[in-house]
């Protein structure tokens, strides 16, 4: 089996587009189609006014949008995406303050070999952050124990982002005792979790959670990098996990640690996204880590200013 058909069919994610605004109108800034031809062309015709489809949603919403099914809803691209099977879709806006600076839309097919989960957690106005939506493909049971839990700030996955206010990783989610819900996850098959905050212009926390399986993984290699604001921006390898290499480096603050990989300003595909703020999908080509063809890196933001990027690739 080729690359190509391999990585669509392996994935959780089948599926990433990032829209930005030009004008009044979001439009197609690149994507990575895994072989979907006729979606592709479909998407590169397509534009979106402000609440219109699944990113103008988002972009009006200013928050992430979770899509379980097309058929009957906003979705604009119905029949190329239910002929490339593809069923579900998750939104996420970038703010840099009250600015939107592009929107990031993944993709999923259904079917009962695939697991994985993306969620989207918020603050339920007593201190507490609970499941507002997310799409969890065969792992039933995990979507009901977590839409029964709620997380106060610091406490699993995505309390711990939401008082860190940083993107996190989580290793061995179905043993870990930091994962608050790894009976299910073990069950599930879940195994890496990353979470992340999402600025958006209101005042209430927002917490994206992408947790990946082994059999389906949403990638196979996680990154972390911490940028560091400056006339010379960078970014620093602040924590990653390897599906062929294992722990990438980690900044335990010891002090034993070697200097940390560095990405700067529109070198390589982190410095892509350092050097133009904007989430960056690269398929194939160079600066990807041996034996990998797809790269995602999304910015986050706290305020106006641009302190974390996440990366995943397979």
């Amino acid at each position: 089996m080729d690359t190509v058909a391999q990585a669509a069919t392996d994935t959780f994610i089948q599926v990433c587009e990032v829209w930005v605004p030009e004008g009044d109108r979001l439009v197609l800034a690149g994507g990575n189609y895994n072989g979907l031809a006729a979606f592709e062309e479909t998407s590169r015709k397509t534009s979106f006014a402000k609440s219109e489809g699944l990113p103008g949603k988002a972009w009006d919403e200013a928050r992430p949008v979770v899509l379980k099914g097309f058929d009957g809803s906003y979705f604009q691209r119905i029949e190329a995406a239910k002929e490339a099977g593809l069923t579900s879709a998750v939104a996420v806006p970038v703010f840099a303050g009250a600015t939107l600076k592009a929107v990031l839309v993944v993709l999923c097919g259904d079917d009962e070999a695939r697991v994985g989960v993306i969620e989207v957690w918020t603050d339920d106005r007593n201190g507490m952050l609970m499941l507002d939506d997310g799409y969890f493909g065969a792992a039933e049971e995990f979507e009901f124990v977590s839409q029964h839990t709620h997380f106060p700030k610091g406490q699993g996955l995505p309390g711990a982002v939401w008082a860190a206010q940083a993107p996190i990783l989580m290793r061995d989610l179905g043993s870990g005792y930091k994962f608050i819900r790894a009976s299910a996850a073990g069950k599930a098959g879940l195994t890496t979790g990353l979470g992340l905050p999402v600025a958006t212009p209101g005042k209430h926390p927002c917490v994206l959670t992408l947790l990946s399986a082994r059999g389906t993984p949403i990638a196979r290699r996680f990154e972390i990098w911490n940028v560091r604001a400056a006339r010379d921006p960078r970014a620093f390898l602040g924590d990653g996990i390897c599906e062929r290499e294992g722990p990438l480096w980690r900044d335990d603050g010891d002090g034993t640690r070697d200097e940390a990989p560095t990405a700067t300003a529109w070198k390589g595909v982190v410095g892509q996204v350092l050097g133009s703020g904007l989430p960056v999908v690269a398929q194939g080509g160079s600066g990807l880590p041996a034996d990998y063809t797809s790269f995602v890196g999304l910015p986050v933001y706290r305020g106006e200013a641009l302190t974390h990027i996440v990366a995943w690739y397979n």
